[in-house]
């Protein structure tokens, strides 16, 4: 296969993995994994993992979205914890890396676009996700109330008060705690349960000034 052919495949992609490049252009896969090793040498080709590739901005006739890109780097996954909750809005900082939740085993890459962080969780907590439009895309996100959840189930120890407030949390309104609630009770989580009702208590400091512990 020739790169001019490639482009022409592909170029309306934003980025493609071997399987797809092998389709595409009807050749043998062993050929089409060799040429893109070569192209990934030139610089025509990025590499976003083993695998999985991007044609070189000056090829490309589409962008690249990092978040979309989140959801297929490694499948299934949903983008979740810290960088969700920095995309609501519900911690003042803006989280450079992409953090996932997978029901695989746990994965980190990174590439041109970013960091890309994947999160191991049980097949029962791999759910409260949702599509939503980031940059133009549609992209696997947890809702609010999951991304809750996960950061506090996949983080280590308790969450004390001050653990809680360590976090700064902002723009609590987002949150249902109903729904909150109900997503703690079916982790079947004594320590979630307890973080869940904790952060209610103390998402209202701006209203009563002090909690009830």
């Amino acid at each position: 296969m020739k790169f001019d052919s490639l482009v022409d495949l592909v170029a309306s992609r934003p980025f493609f993995d071997l399987a797809t490049a092998v389709q595409l252009s009807g050749e043998n896969r062993a050929g089409v994994r060799t040429q893109l090793y070569r192209w990934t040498r030139q610089g025509k080709i990025l590499m976003l993992r083993r695998g999985m590739y991007a044609l070189a901005d000056r090829y490309r006739k589409v962008p690249i979205n990092p978040a979309e890109l989140a959801n297929h780097l490694y499948r299934p996954s949903y983008l979740s914890g810290v960088w969700a909750l920095g995309f609501y809005g519900l911690i003042p900082e803006k989280v450079a890396t992409y953090t996932s939740v997978t029901s695989r085993v746990p994965r980190r890459f990174q590439n041109e676009l970013g960091s890309y962080e994947y999160r191991n969780v049980k097949q029962i907590a791999f759910f409260g996700y949702r599509d939503a439009g980031i940059q133009g895309n549609q992209v696997l996100l947890a809702e609010p109330e999951k991304a809750l959840l996960d950061l506090w189930h996949l983080g280590r120890g308790n969450w004390s008060e001050a653990r809680m407030t360590e976090m700064r949390f902002q723009n609590q309104d987002a949150v249902s705690p109903e729904k909150l609630a109900a997503y703690a009770n079916r982790f079947d989580s004594p320590r979630l349960r307890r973080a869940a009702e904790l952060w209610c208590k103390v998402a209202r400091l701006d209203e009563v000034g002090t909690v009830d512990l």
